[in-house]
């Protein structure tokens, strides 16, 4: 045999035993089957035409199996079946479990200190190990049970306490240990869902998790953000990065699911894109039965389709050629593969994702998910779980109220020549960690608002905390009153402190986070402005714009809104042009003057106008 044909069956047989790759450049896309599906599988022309009806729309690379939901556990024969034939496909194929007894009955969970419930979790472990080099656990690997068993397991515990340590303990002592044990070669992954803020009660533990399992994956599905939840668009991008940090690079991806797309096929849409901006490594598509069931329907396609938006409805509802064969589209797996197509153009143009460094202690409650709503008032959030160093801006909730250093640490940043901005919700807190920096008050008095005087009016009264402080020692930036021009009285919406170098500024709240979005313009502006000062680009327009910046000069502008919003780009002084990353056009940056303020003179400032319509983005290159 001569050595050209030596090294072209070498070549061949490598492809072979590669799992083929669906032409995603920079990301993965899998489905997850549920034990439901799964148990159908044993059925060959149940599964041979369902998966017809997905590839010929969607591209996979890989897809996960569950072997156990609500207490059916998928038996050998058709694991091995299911496994064979997607392997045949040229998939990867990788195992999942959901944990729970019944979902209908408000996702009950196991007990995990009741004796035969362990029995089964481990059982449950150890069947899936058999058969997967890598498996998954889905959302409910916690516990809301409080069974006798419980009660009295708990002690005097809190529920949050003794969830923390049980689940810390069935982790290692039911799942991977015997998982290992069975499969040496095995990857346990925790798959954590979105509502992240409320984990400590139900038993997931973000600080301990990441490093008893061998890796994360993140729900990314915000749904309808008016829905049971109450979960933002941003919330999608914003939890991948967090994940990411807390885990130390080994977030596997993001997991998205049909809820929202009836709002309209671009909520659908968004949930995805933001995922794969957000750089996770792989996207997860839930479920099988949702890619066959959900039918594409002109429900899906919003008002706003007929302006060139960034998804076309019309586009992927029409026939297309798949090879040699020409599809009609018929299932949301359509949307899917359309949206995430384009999203792999996009991605392998950005760099890592950077943002405002805000602090979250593990397990802290108070103001929950506020840093999503600050996304989509064009703040880009970058969350921690310690102390950010070496930022010129630093953000803090009242997650970060129970850090017995918090004073020291905000005085470090301040006398280091950096910013530090806190929350009202912070502030009212712990007074007591604030005072050695600012005597400042914020308890349970509230001021209506509708009017910000320079800076712009409301359309509505918002329902703030009253901030109040020393004539002199600390001064108002953005004030609101009803009215402010004209009026009685006014309070602080920003308000700052200076501080040795640096300047601590107390960022206003309102009782209702949603009205954020009715801040206007003007407010918005400054605030953007003096919390960018990481950022070489901040937004100036109306709320429910998200900015994503990347350390390679790259940023995102996205819509939210359902109308067309105009919007700046304020650049660093010396940068002269954005170049549109998927149309090359470029827009210049010109420089304008400030209007007057009373703390600082005008000066003239380069920005770059643009118009973005509903639901739509824009990508670009900066210089």
């Amino acid at each position: 045999m001569g050595l050209r044909n030596y090294l072209l069956i070498a070549v061949l047989a490598f492809f072979a035993c590669t799992p083929a790759f669906a032409g995603h450049k920079n990301f993965k896309v899998s489905v997850y089957v549920r034990a439901y599906e799964v148990e159908k599988m044993k059925d060959t022309q149940w599964l041979e035409s369902t998966w017809k009806t997905i590839s010929s729309q969607l591209d996979v690379d890989k897809i996960y199996l569950e072997t156990h939901r609500d207490l059916l556990l998928v038996d050998d024969a058709t694991l091995e079946k299911a496994k064979k034939f997607f392997e045949k496909q040229g998939l990867e194929v990788a195992g999942g479990i959901t944990y729970t007894i019944n979902e209908s009955n408000d996702f009950e969970t196991f007990s995990y200190s009741d004796p035969e419930d362990r029995a089964m979790v481990k059982k449950i472990a150890e069947h899936t190990a058999k058969h997967f080099d890598e498996f998954l656990l889905d959302d409910f690997f916690f516990t809301s049970s409080k069974k006798d068993v419980e009660i009295a397991a708990k002690g005097d515990k809190s529920w949050t306490e003794y969830r923390l340590q049980l689940m810390n303990e069935a982790g290692r002592n039911l799942v991977v240990g015997p998982a290992k044990a069975v499969n040496p070669k095995v990857k346990v992954i925790i798959k954590y869902p979105n509502w992240y803020d409320h984990f400590q009660g139900l038993g997931f533990n973000l600080e301990d998790g990441p490093q008893i399992f061998d890796g994360v994956w993140t729900g990314t599905e915000t749904r309808d953000p008016a829905g049971n939840q109450h979960l933002q668009n941003y919330l999608s991008y914003n939890i991948m990065r967090y994940f990411e940090n807390i885990s130390g690079g080994r977030n596997g991806g993001g997991w998205v699911d049909s809820g929202g797309i009836y709002n309209s096929m671009d909520r659908y849409a968004e949930q995805l894109f933001l995922t794969a901006i957000a750089k996770g490594r792989d996207v997860m598509l839930f479920a099988y039965n949702q890619l066959l069931d959900v039918k594409l329907n002109p429900m899906f396609r919003a008002p706003w389709q007929d302006q060139g938006t960034s998804w076309n409805y019309d586009q992927m509802a029409a026939p297309f050629k798949n090879g040699k064969e020409t599809v009609e589209p018929t299932t949301m797996a359509r949307i899917a593969d359309v949206v995430l197509r384009q999203a792999d153009e996009l991605v392998g143009k950005l760099g890592t994702p950077i943002g405002i460094q805000s602090y979250k202690v593990f397990h802290a409650p108070g103001e929950e998910f506020l840093q999503n709503y600050l996304g989509m008032i064009g703040l880009p959030m970058d969350m921690y779980s310690y102390f950010p160093k070496g930022r010129k801006t630093v953000l803090l909730t009242q997650q970060a109220a129970t850090d017995p250093d918090l004073t020291k640490k905000i005085s470090d940043q301040l006398m280091s020549g950096g910013d530090v901005f806190i929350t009202t919700g912070l502030l009212k807190a712990v007074p007591e960690k604030i005072a050695p920096i600012c005597e400042l008050q914020c308890d349970d008095l509230k001021a209506l608002v509708n009017d910000f005087g320079m800076y712009g009016k409301s359309e509505k009264d918002i329902l703030i905390p009253q901030v109040r402080y020393l004539t002199n020692d600390s001064w108002e930036v953005v004030s609101a009153g009803r009215p402010l021009t004209g009026g009685v009285t006014g309070w602080p919406v920003l308000h700052r402190a200076l501080y040795s170098k640096g300047t601590m500024y107390v960022l206003t709240i309102p009782d209702d986070f949603g009205d954020l979005y009715s801040y206007p313009a003007g407010a918005l502006n400054e605030i953007r402005r003096r919390m960018s000062s990481d950022m070489d680009l901040y937004l100036e327009g109306p709320s429910k714009i998200g900015l994503f910046m990347y350390d390679n000069k790259t940023v995102i502008v996205e819509n939210f809104n359902d109308n067309p919003v105009d919007i700046k780009l304020v650049a660093k002084p010396g940068m002269t042009r954005l170049t549109d990353l998927e149309t090359g056009e470029v827009i210049e940056i010109k420089e304008e003057q400030q209007p007057m303020s009373f703390f600082r003179r005008s000066a003239p400032m380069p920005k770059a106008a643009m118009t973005l319509k509903p639901h739509s983005y824009k990508a670009f290159k900066y210089e």
